[in-house]
């Protein structure tokens, strides 16, 4: 992911743009994993103009769980229609 991260932080990335930063979230039935990556020389991150900060992976890795459970139990009951 770093690769993608200097990639577009160098060839895509505009100079109003603010730091570049990766995201990787991965979710199954049996794992799920948050990833953050971002420039060595990035000293401020700014998730939105909204929020004081970025969630950190564990609270990222929560949301993302509880939101696989909601649409398992989705697919379940949609499913049962039939």
């Amino acid at each position: 992911m770093d690769f993608y991260v200097r990639y577009f932080e160098k060839e895509e990335k505009l100079d109003s743009d603010n730091p570049t930063i990766g995201l990787i979230l991965c979710s199954d039935k049996n794992e799920t994993m948050v990833r953050y990556t971002l420039l060595e020389d990035s000293k401020q991150i700014f998730a939105s103009k909204y929020k004081l900060y970025l969630p950190t992976e564990e609270e990222l890795k929560e949301e993302l769980e509880r939101e696989r459970m909601v649409l398992e139990m989705e697919k379940k009951l949609g499913g049962n229609k039939e």
